[in-house]
Protein backbone atom coordinates (compact mmCIF):
# COMPACT_ATOMS: atom_id res chain seq x y z
CA UNK A 1 0.00 0.00 0.00
CA UNK A 2 2.77 2.20 0.66
CA UNK A 3 4.36 1.96 -2.61
CA UNK A 4 5.04 4.94 -4.64
CA UNK A 5 3.25 5.47 -8.75
CA UNK A 6 5.80 5.82 -10.38
CA UNK A 7 4.58 6.54 -13.88
CA UNK A 8 1.65 9.84 -13.07
CA UNK A 9 0.35 8.80 -16.98
CA UNK A 10 -0.94 5.62 -15.58
CA UNK A 11 -3.43 7.34 -13.67
CA UNK A 12 -4.97 9.33 -16.18
CA UNK A 13 -4.63 6.13 -18.81
CA UNK A 14 -7.52 4.34 -16.71
CA UNK A 15 -10.55 7.14 -17.32
CA UNK A 16 -12.88 6.75 -20.38
CA UNK A 17 -13.56 10.54 -19.44
CA UNK A 18 -13.28 13.40 -17.36
CA UNK A 19 -15.46 16.46 -16.90
CA UNK A 20 -14.85 19.33 -17.38
CA UNK A 21 -11.83 17.83 -19.31
CA UNK A 22 -9.78 20.69 -18.74
CA UNK A 23 -9.13 20.26 -14.62
CA UNK A 24 -7.91 16.73 -15.22
CA UNK A 25 -4.73 17.65 -13.58
CA UNK A 26 -5.61 18.46 -10.64
CA UNK A 27 -6.09 14.30 -10.11
CA UNK A 28 -2.58 13.88 -10.03
CA UNK A 29 -0.52 17.26 -8.83
CA UNK A 30 -2.38 17.34 -5.88
CA UNK A 31 -2.25 20.31 -3.88
CA UNK A 32 -0.32 19.73 -0.66
CA UNK A 33 -2.44 22.27 1.47
CA UNK A 34 -5.73 20.94 0.19
CA UNK A 35 -5.88 17.28 -0.77
CA UNK A 36 -9.22 16.17 -3.05
CA UNK A 37 -12.24 14.61 -1.42
CA UNK A 38 -12.85 11.49 -3.57
CA UNK A 39 -16.26 9.75 -3.47
CA UNK A 40 -16.67 6.32 -5.03
CA UNK A 41 -20.53 5.30 -4.08
CA UNK A 42 -21.46 1.58 -4.24
CA UNK A 43 -24.79 0.42 -3.42
CA UNK A 44 -25.08 -3.21 -1.12
CA UNK A 45 -27.21 -4.99 -3.55
CA UNK A 46 -25.27 -7.92 -3.60
CA UNK A 47 -22.83 -9.49 -1.16
CA UNK A 48 -19.83 -9.85 -3.90
CA UNK A 49 -17.81 -7.16 -5.58
CA UNK A 50 -16.34 -8.18 -8.45
CA UNK A 51 -13.25 -7.42 -10.97
CA UNK A 52 -15.36 -4.92 -12.67
CA UNK A 53 -15.69 -3.20 -9.56
CA UNK A 54 -11.51 -3.66 -8.88
CA UNK A 55 -10.91 -1.72 -12.12
CA UNK A 56 -12.63 1.53 -10.06
CA UNK A 57 -11.22 0.53 -6.47
CA UNK A 58 -7.25 0.65 -8.63
CA UNK A 59 -8.42 3.90 -9.54
CA UNK A 60 -8.66 4.92 -5.80
CA UNK A 61 -5.82 2.79 -4.63
CA UNK A 62 -3.64 5.13 -7.19
CA UNK A 63 -5.39 8.64 -5.91
CA UNK A 64 -5.05 7.76 -2.26
CA UNK A 65 -1.41 6.77 -2.76
CA UNK A 66 -0.43 10.15 -4.13
CA UNK A 67 -2.61 11.71 -1.05
CA UNK A 68 -5.82 12.27 -1.54
CA UNK A 69 -8.77 11.85 0.22
CA UNK A 70 -10.85 8.80 -0.72
CA UNK A 71 -14.78 8.77 0.67
CA UNK A 72 -16.44 5.12 -0.06
CA UNK A 73 -20.03 5.85 0.64
CA UNK A 74 -21.86 2.93 0.94
CA UNK A 75 -25.63 3.51 -0.40
CA UNK A 76 -27.56 1.90 2.46
CA UNK A 77 -30.34 3.93 1.64
CA UNK A 78 -30.33 4.05 -1.99
CA UNK A 79 -29.58 -0.01 -2.10
CA UNK A 80 -33.65 -0.42 -1.13
CA UNK A 81 -34.76 1.57 -3.48
CA UNK A 82 -32.65 -0.19 -6.59
CA UNK A 83 -30.89 1.93 -8.99
CA UNK A 84 -32.06 0.88 -12.42
CA UNK A 85 -29.26 1.88 -14.97
CA UNK A 86 -29.60 -1.00 -17.91
CA UNK A 87 -32.56 -2.92 -16.53
CA UNK A 88 -35.71 -3.18 -18.39
CA UNK A 89 -37.81 -2.88 -15.45
CA UNK A 90 -38.29 -1.99 -11.95
CA UNK A 91 -35.73 -3.90 -9.61
CA UNK A 92 -36.76 -5.99 -6.70
CA UNK A 93 -36.06 -3.50 -3.72
CA UNK A 94 -33.99 -5.13 -0.47
CA UNK A 95 -34.62 -5.44 3.14
CA UNK A 96 -32.73 -3.51 5.20
CA UNK A 97 -31.11 -6.94 7.08
CA UNK A 98 -29.67 -7.77 3.43
CA UNK A 99 -28.40 -4.45 2.83
CA UNK A 100 -26.33 -4.70 6.01
CA UNK A 101 -24.71 -7.78 5.59
CA UNK A 102 -23.75 -6.92 1.85
CA UNK A 103 -22.62 -3.70 3.76
CA UNK A 104 -20.45 -5.38 6.12
CA UNK A 105 -19.00 -7.64 3.22
CA UNK A 106 -18.03 -4.59 1.41
CA UNK A 107 -15.85 -2.93 3.33
CA UNK A 108 -13.85 -6.05 3.94
CA UNK A 109 -13.42 -6.30 0.35
CA UNK A 110 -12.48 -2.44 -0.01
CA UNK A 111 -9.61 -2.84 2.10
CA UNK A 112 -8.09 -4.98 -0.15
CA UNK A 113 -7.06 -2.41 -2.09
CA UNK A 114 -7.38 1.07 -0.08
CA UNK A 115 -5.64 1.68 3.19
CA UNK A 116 -8.58 1.10 5.68
CA UNK A 117 -6.42 4.06 8.36
CA UNK A 118 -6.63 6.73 5.62
CA UNK A 119 -10.22 6.02 3.97
CA UNK A 120 -13.51 7.54 5.04
CA UNK A 121 -16.33 5.19 5.26
CA UNK A 122 -19.82 6.65 5.33
CA UNK A 123 -23.22 5.90 4.95
CA UNK A 124 -25.84 7.64 2.88
CA UNK A 125 -28.72 6.85 5.32
CA UNK A 126 -27.10 9.21 7.98
CA UNK A 127 -28.82 12.04 5.84
CA UNK A 128 -30.74 10.85 3.64
CA UNK A 129 -33.18 9.33 6.57
CA UNK A 130 -33.01 13.27 8.04
CA UNK A 131 -34.52 14.41 5.14
CA UNK A 132 -37.83 16.09 5.82
CA UNK A 133 -40.59 15.71 3.20
CA UNK A 134 -40.86 19.47 2.32
CA UNK A 135 -37.02 18.42 1.53
CA UNK A 136 -37.56 15.58 -0.39
CA UNK A 137 -40.02 17.80 -2.68
CA UNK A 138 -37.78 20.95 -2.91
CA UNK A 139 -34.80 18.76 -3.81
CA UNK A 140 -37.42 16.75 -6.85
CA UNK A 141 -38.47 20.49 -8.16
CA UNK A 142 -34.38 20.69 -9.04
CA UNK A 143 -34.71 18.56 -11.96
CA UNK A 144 -37.55 18.15 -14.44
CA UNK A 145 -39.13 14.88 -15.79
CA UNK A 146 -37.86 15.92 -19.20
CA UNK A 147 -34.43 16.00 -18.52
CA UNK A 148 -34.94 12.51 -16.29
CA UNK A 149 -36.51 10.75 -19.04
CA UNK A 150 -33.18 11.66 -21.46
CA UNK A 151 -31.52 8.82 -19.33
CA UNK A 152 -30.97 6.11 -21.43
CA UNK A 153 -32.69 3.51 -20.01
CA UNK A 154 -35.36 5.51 -18.85
CA UNK A 155 -35.89 6.80 -22.41
CA UNK A 156 -36.11 2.85 -23.65
CA UNK A 157 -38.59 2.06 -21.22
CA UNK A 158 -40.77 4.91 -21.78
CA UNK A 159 -41.33 4.63 -25.77
CA UNK A 160 -41.74 0.87 -25.37
CA UNK A 161 -44.14 1.58 -23.03
CA UNK A 162 -42.43 -0.19 -20.08
CA UNK A 163 -43.63 0.67 -16.56
CA UNK A 164 -41.59 3.70 -14.66
CA UNK A 165 -42.43 3.77 -10.92
CA UNK A 166 -41.99 7.51 -10.03
CA UNK A 167 -39.72 5.91 -6.64
CA UNK A 168 -37.15 4.84 -9.65
CA UNK A 169 -36.54 8.83 -10.10
CA UNK A 170 -35.54 9.23 -7.14
CA UNK A 171 -32.70 7.54 -7.16
CA UNK A 172 -30.40 9.42 -9.58
CA UNK A 173 -31.79 12.99 -7.40
CA UNK A 174 -30.84 11.28 -3.82
CA UNK A 175 -27.21 9.88 -5.02
CA UNK A 176 -26.35 13.30 -6.25
CA UNK A 177 -27.58 14.54 -3.25
CA UNK A 178 -24.71 12.51 -1.68
CA UNK A 179 -22.34 14.19 -3.30
CA UNK A 180 -24.01 17.93 -2.10
CA UNK A 181 -23.95 16.15 1.92
CA UNK A 182 -20.27 14.98 1.19
CA UNK A 183 -19.33 18.55 -0.21
CA UNK A 184 -17.49 16.31 -2.72
CA UNK A 185 -14.37 17.65 -5.23
CA UNK A 186 -14.24 14.27 -7.35
CA UNK A 187 -16.82 11.49 -7.59
CA UNK A 188 -15.51 8.37 -9.75
CA UNK A 189 -17.66 5.48 -11.67
CA UNK A 190 -18.28 3.55 -14.51
CA UNK A 191 -19.64 4.68 -17.49
CA UNK A 192 -22.63 3.23 -17.13
CA UNK A 193 -23.04 5.74 -14.30
CA UNK A 194 -22.08 9.37 -15.90
CA UNK A 195 -26.05 10.20 -15.67
CA UNK A 196 -25.83 9.92 -12.00
CA UNK A 197 -22.62 11.55 -11.79
CA UNK A 198 -23.57 14.46 -13.73
CA UNK A 199 -26.66 14.65 -10.93
CA UNK A 200 -24.47 15.55 -8.56
CA UNK A 201 -22.54 18.46 -10.72
CA UNK A 202 -26.14 19.58 -11.66
CA UNK A 203 -27.64 19.45 -7.58
CA UNK A 204 -24.33 20.87 -5.79
CA UNK A 205 -24.57 23.57 -8.44
CA UNK A 206 -28.38 24.45 -6.99
CA UNK A 207 -26.88 24.01 -3.68
CA UNK A 208 -24.57 27.04 -4.01
CA UNK A 209 -21.03 24.52 -4.00
CA UNK A 210 -18.76 24.25 -6.39
CA UNK A 211 -19.59 21.62 -8.69
CA UNK A 212 -17.41 18.27 -8.45
CA UNK A 213 -15.16 17.00 -10.85
CA UNK A 214 -16.37 13.95 -12.60
CA UNK A 215 -14.18 10.64 -13.68
CA UNK A 216 -15.77 7.61 -15.59
CA UNK A 217 -13.61 4.18 -15.77
CA UNK A 218 -14.23 1.94 -18.57
CA UNK A 219 -16.70 -0.83 -18.25
CA UNK A 220 -14.78 -4.23 -17.93
CA UNK A 221 -16.36 -7.07 -19.49
CA UNK A 222 -16.87 -10.65 -18.16
CA UNK A 223 -15.39 -13.91 -19.05
CA UNK A 224 -17.59 -14.31 -22.41
CA UNK A 225 -15.76 -11.29 -23.54
CA UNK A 226 -19.09 -9.41 -24.74
CA UNK A 227 -21.32 -8.41 -22.07
CA UNK A 228 -20.88 -6.41 -19.08
CA UNK A 229 -19.35 -8.67 -15.91
CA UNK A 230 -22.33 -9.19 -13.86
CA UNK A 231 -22.75 -11.76 -11.67
CA UNK A 232 -26.00 -12.06 -12.51
CA UNK A 233 -24.94 -12.89 -15.94
CA UNK A 234 -22.91 -15.51 -14.39
CA UNK A 235 -19.83 -14.13 -16.09
CA UNK A 236 -18.02 -12.77 -13.31
CA UNK A 237 -15.00 -13.31 -11.32
CA UNK A 238 -15.51 -12.33 -7.74
CA UNK A 239 -12.53 -10.56 -5.62
CA UNK A 240 -12.89 -13.02 -3.01
CA UNK A 241 -13.43 -16.35 -4.93
CA UNK A 242 -10.54 -18.91 -4.24
CA UNK A 243 -7.33 -18.38 -6.29
CA UNK A 244 -7.80 -21.39 -8.08
CA UNK A 245 -11.13 -20.32 -9.22
CA UNK A 246 -10.08 -16.80 -10.11
CA UNK A 247 -7.16 -17.98 -12.35
CA UNK A 248 -8.88 -20.77 -13.97
CA UNK A 249 -11.79 -18.04 -15.15
CA UNK A 250 -9.06 -15.74 -16.38
CA UNK A 251 -7.25 -18.47 -18.70
CA UNK A 252 -10.64 -18.89 -19.98
CA UNK A 253 -11.16 -14.88 -21.47
CA UNK A 254 -11.15 -13.94 -25.05
CA UNK A 255 -7.46 -13.24 -26.15
CA UNK A 256 -9.01 -9.82 -27.30
CA UNK A 257 -9.25 -8.90 -23.50
CA UNK A 258 -5.73 -10.15 -22.40
CA UNK A 259 -4.54 -6.52 -22.82
CA UNK A 260 -7.48 -4.27 -21.58
CA UNK A 261 -7.72 -6.87 -18.24
CA UNK A 262 -3.10 -6.03 -17.94
CA UNK A 263 -4.39 -2.43 -18.96
CA UNK A 264 -7.47 -1.89 -16.13
CA UNK A 265 -6.19 -4.04 -13.43
CA UNK A 266 -2.87 -3.75 -12.88
CA UNK A 267 0.10 -1.54 -12.37
CA UNK A 268 0.87 -2.20 -16.20
CA UNK A 269 3.34 0.82 -17.58
CA UNK A 270 2.80 2.03 -20.46
CA UNK A 271 5.98 0.46 -22.31
CA UNK A 272 4.69 -2.70 -20.50
CA UNK A 273 1.45 -2.91 -22.38
CA UNK A 274 2.67 -1.28 -25.96
CA UNK A 275 5.30 -4.36 -25.70
CA UNK A 276 2.27 -6.60 -25.12
CA UNK A 277 0.04 -4.59 -27.60
CA UNK A 278 2.76 -5.64 -29.98
CA UNK A 279 3.48 -9.42 -29.18
CA UNK A 280 -0.12 -10.51 -29.46
CA UNK A 281 -0.42 -8.67 -32.56
CA UNK A 282 2.40 -10.37 -34.00
CA UNK A 283 1.90 -13.68 -32.51
CA UNK A 284 5.23 -13.29 -30.65
CA UNK A 285 3.97 -14.50 -26.85
CA UNK A 286 1.25 -17.36 -26.60
CA UNK A 287 -1.95 -16.14 -25.37
CA UNK A 288 -2.05 -18.50 -22.87
CA UNK A 289 1.04 -17.61 -21.40
CA UNK A 290 -0.16 -14.38 -21.73
CA UNK A 291 -3.43 -15.02 -19.66
CA UNK A 292 -1.02 -16.70 -16.74
CA UNK A 293 0.85 -13.86 -16.35
CA UNK A 294 -2.02 -11.73 -16.07
CA UNK A 295 -3.71 -14.36 -13.31
CA UNK A 296 -0.64 -14.37 -11.27
CA UNK A 297 -0.60 -10.39 -11.58
CA UNK A 298 -4.43 -10.71 -10.11
CA UNK A 299 -4.05 -13.41 -7.52
CA UNK A 300 -1.13 -11.49 -6.05
CA UNK A 301 -2.80 -8.20 -5.51
CA UNK A 302 -5.95 -10.17 -4.36
CA UNK A 303 -4.07 -12.23 -1.92
CA UNK A 304 -0.22 -13.06 -2.33
CA UNK A 305 2.67 -14.38 -4.66
CA UNK A 306 2.70 -17.49 -2.92
CA UNK A 307 -1.21 -18.30 -3.44
CA UNK A 308 -0.87 -17.06 -6.81
CA UNK A 309 2.06 -19.64 -8.18
CA UNK A 310 0.00 -22.89 -6.55
CA UNK A 311 -3.00 -21.96 -8.62
CA UNK A 312 -1.08 -21.95 -11.63
CA UNK A 313 0.60 -25.16 -10.47
CA UNK A 314 -2.50 -26.41 -10.23
CA UNK A 315 -4.54 -25.12 -13.31
CA UNK A 316 -1.55 -26.39 -15.25
CA UNK A 317 -2.03 -30.10 -13.25
CA UNK A 318 -5.45 -30.20 -13.83
CA UNK A 319 -5.84 -28.73 -17.63
CA UNK A 320 -2.15 -29.56 -19.12
CA UNK A 321 -1.57 -33.13 -17.65
CA UNK A 322 -5.30 -33.97 -17.36
CA UNK A 323 -5.62 -35.13 -14.13
CA UNK A 324 -8.23 -34.65 -11.47
CA UNK A 325 -6.79 -33.23 -8.69
CA UNK A 326 -7.08 -34.65 -5.15
CA UNK A 327 -8.78 -31.24 -3.36
CA UNK A 328 -11.43 -30.33 -6.26
CA UNK A 329 -14.51 -28.87 -4.30
CA UNK A 330 -17.14 -30.65 -2.70
CA UNK A 331 -20.66 -30.54 -4.21
CA UNK A 332 -23.22 -31.28 -1.27
CA UNK A 333 -26.51 -32.43 -1.90
CA UNK A 334 -28.91 -30.83 0.47
CA UNK A 335 -30.44 -33.22 3.18
CA UNK A 336 -33.80 -31.68 2.17
CA UNK A 337 -33.47 -33.13 -1.28
CA UNK A 338 -32.21 -36.71 -0.72
CA UNK A 339 -35.65 -37.10 1.52
CA UNK A 340 -37.10 -36.69 -2.20
CA UNK A 341 -38.31 -39.94 -4.40
CA UNK A 342 -36.34 -37.90 -7.36
CA UNK A 343 -33.15 -35.30 -7.33
CA UNK A 344 -32.49 -33.76 -10.62
CA UNK A 345 -28.70 -32.98 -11.27
CA UNK A 346 -30.09 -29.56 -13.02
CA UNK A 347 -31.81 -29.06 -9.46
CA UNK A 348 -28.92 -29.36 -7.55
CA UNK A 349 -26.86 -26.96 -9.38
CA UNK A 350 -29.54 -24.40 -9.84
CA UNK A 351 -30.03 -24.24 -6.35
CA UNK A 352 -26.24 -24.03 -5.89
CA UNK A 353 -25.78 -21.32 -8.24
CA UNK A 354 -23.39 -23.51 -10.22
CA UNK A 355 -24.71 -23.09 -13.67
CA UNK A 356 -26.04 -19.49 -14.37
CA UNK A 357 -29.23 -20.94 -15.76
CA UNK A 358 -31.44 -23.80 -17.64
CA UNK A 359 -30.87 -22.73 -21.05
CA UNK A 360 -26.90 -22.71 -20.64
CA UNK A 361 -27.04 -26.29 -18.92
CA UNK A 362 -29.21 -27.40 -22.06
CA UNK A 363 -25.96 -26.12 -23.90
CA UNK A 364 -23.54 -27.73 -21.57
CA UNK A 365 -25.69 -31.29 -22.25
CA UNK A 366 -25.85 -30.48 -26.20
CA UNK A 367 -21.83 -30.04 -25.96
CA UNK A 368 -20.93 -33.35 -24.12
CA UNK A 369 -19.57 -30.79 -21.88
CA UNK A 370 -20.85 -33.13 -18.57
CA UNK A 371 -19.28 -36.07 -17.41
CA UNK A 372 -19.75 -38.22 -14.51
CA UNK A 373 -16.86 -40.06 -13.63
CA UNK A 374 -15.70 -40.22 -17.27
CA UNK A 375 -19.33 -40.66 -18.62
CA UNK A 376 -20.82 -38.26 -20.58
CA UNK A 377 -24.11 -37.19 -19.39
CA UNK A 378 -26.57 -36.71 -22.73
CA UNK A 379 -30.36 -36.12 -20.10
CA UNK A 380 -31.03 -32.53 -19.49
CA UNK A 381 -32.73 -34.40 -16.87
CA UNK A 382 -30.38 -36.33 -15.32
CA UNK A 383 -31.32 -37.67 -11.68
CA UNK A 384 -28.97 -37.85 -9.03
CA UNK A 385 -31.67 -40.11 -7.10
CA UNK A 386 -34.33 -41.27 -8.53
CA UNK A 387 -37.70 -43.13 -7.60
CA UNK A 388 -36.50 -46.76 -8.30
CA UNK A 389 -33.17 -46.53 -7.07
CA UNK A 390 -34.70 -45.14 -3.85
CA UNK A 391 -35.76 -48.12 -3.24
CA UNK A 392 -33.02 -50.30 -4.38
CA UNK A 393 -30.33 -51.15 -1.56
CA UNK A 394 -27.90 -51.22 -4.81
CA UNK A 395 -29.09 -47.81 -5.91
CA UNK A 396 -27.94 -49.14 -9.52
CA UNK A 397 -27.51 -46.28 -11.85
CA UNK A 398 -26.96 -43.70 -9.63
CA UNK A 399 -23.66 -41.43 -8.44
CA UNK A 400 -22.36 -42.40 -4.97
CA UNK A 401 -20.82 -40.24 -2.84
CA UNK A 402 -17.38 -39.70 -4.49
CA UNK A 403 -18.22 -39.53 -7.90
CA UNK A 404 -16.26 -36.54 -9.66
CA UNK A 405 -18.63 -34.58 -11.79
CA UNK A 406 -17.08 -32.19 -14.29
CA UNK A 407 -18.85 -29.26 -16.23
CA UNK A 408 -17.70 -27.87 -18.85
CA UNK A 409 -13.51 -27.75 -19.27
CA UNK A 410 -12.57 -26.55 -15.69
CA UNK A 411 -15.43 -27.20 -12.95
CA UNK A 412 -14.50 -29.94 -11.10
CA UNK A 413 -16.69 -31.03 -7.68
CA UNK A 414 -17.07 -34.38 -6.38
CA UNK A 415 -20.19 -35.25 -4.93
CA UNK A 416 -21.00 -35.60 -1.24
CA UNK A 417 -24.93 -37.47 -0.24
Amino acid sequence: MSKSIENIESIKRGFEEVIPEVEVDKLVNRDPQKPLKIKWGADPSAPDLHLGHMVLLKKLQQLQQIGHTIIFLIGDFTAMIGDPTGKSQTRPALTEDDVKRNAETYKTQVFKFLDKEKTEVVYNSTWLNKLKPQELIALSAKYSVARMLERDDFSKRFKSGVSIRIHEFLYPLLQGYDSVALKADVELGGTDQTFNLLMGRHLQKEYGQKPQLIATCPILEGTDGVKKMSKSLGNHIGITEEPNNIFGKLMSIPDTLIVKYRSLLTSATDDELKQLTTDMATGSINPKHAKAELAKLIITELYDKEKAISAQERFETLFSKKDIPDDIPELRIPEALLTSDCVKLIDVLMEKQLVPSKKEWRRLIMQQAVQLDGKVISDPFFELISSESNKSEKNDGSPKSGSSLKIGKKKFFKLIF
